[in-house]
């Protein structure tokens, strides 16, 4: 048993320091043959695994993905096409939201579709892509409304919360590949091809995944958060999140799924979003959008 300890310390030391140099200087080939060459490259591809898993995702790759997860979301819902006008005003929220944000160009543009479901949610995928449902929608009673279910989906973006998990789940299929290399040395098991293999599974179901069970609830909370100071700068009244999340209190379906799934309480976000809400002033200017509203809806 000690004797196998020592090699999974061993193997595992490359992943800490990252160096597929370091682990070709090693003598691993112990006289016993239980270490051989095939076991030394498939650690030092165990190694690569981490490597990679912690490189930066590039915008064409972060674009690329989220489409990959809006394709998924559409095999479940489909695309509100009756108003066109409808999509059209949603997107020019969109873009007075996110041109004086942080990121105001990203690799594909930010882009806002109407999910053709009752179900009251909304789904930001990495890239740019915001799917709101007619649910949520009808939810609103005001431009400033939508505006803050828009804003909370842009933080997500902004704040990379898909990449996070992404990254996150890229590591553990990593070290996870190494863990079982480790094993494999232990039991004598030579198959070592599908130790490499673990690390190629589909980002897509991952980030599916975590679509479909919401974000942390950490994470909801500084999207919220973040949401207050887009539509601060936008000139959209903040308090409308507050407005938006009794609403939501009032109207949320008591059977778990969509929203109540996703998303903490609204009860608990406005508790954690007042604070911010309130440091804001800006005039209440609300009246001035609300013959484009009601002639929109």
């Amino acid at each position: 048993m000690a004797r196998y300890i020592s090699l999974f310390l061993l193997i595992l030391l490359p992943v800490f320091t990252l160096s597929c140099a370091k682990l070709s200087s090693m003598n691993l080939l112990g006289d016993d043959g239980l270490i051989n060459e095939s076991t030394i490259s498939a650690a030092k591809k165990s190694v690569t695994s981490v490597s990679k898993a912690l490189e930066d995702i590039t915008p064409e790759q972060e674009y690329y993905i989220g489409r990959a997860v809006g394709a998924n979301i559409l095999t479940k819902y489909k695309i509100y096409k009756k108003r066109p006008e409808f999509t059209a005003y949603l997107n020019e929220i969109c873009r007075t939201l996110t041109v004086n944000s942080p990121r105001p160009e990203i690799y594909n543009g930010y882009h806002v579709a109407i999910l053709d479901t009752q179900e009251i949610n909304a789904f930001a995928t990495s890239g740019g892509h915001i799917f709101i449902t007619l649910g949520l929608i009808k939810s609103t009673d005001s431009e400033d409304a939508l505006a803050a279910i828009i804003a909370h989906e842009v933080a997500h973006i902004l704040l990379q919360h898909g990449l996070k998990a992404i990254k996150s789940s890229r590591l553990t299929q990593a070290l996870v590949s190494t863990g079982a290399l480790a094993a494999t040395v232990a039991t004598q098991n030579t198959n070592l091809a599908e130790l490499t293999s673990i690390f190629d599974e589909s980002v897509n179901e991952i980030v599916t995944t975590m679509v479909n069970n919401g974000y942390s609830q950490s994470q909801e909370y500084d999207a919220d958060e973040n949401a207050v100071l887009l539509m601060a700068e936008a000139g959209y009244n903040p308090a409308s999140l507050i407005d938006m999340l009794r609403a939501l209190e009032r109207n949320q379906p008591s059977h778990s799924g969509g929203f109540n799934s996703t998303h903490p309480s609204p009860t608990k976000r406005i508790s954690s979003a007042e604070k911010t809400v309130n440091s804001q002033k800006v005039a209440d200017t609300r009246s001035y959008r609300a013959a484009r509203y009601k002639a929109i809806m």
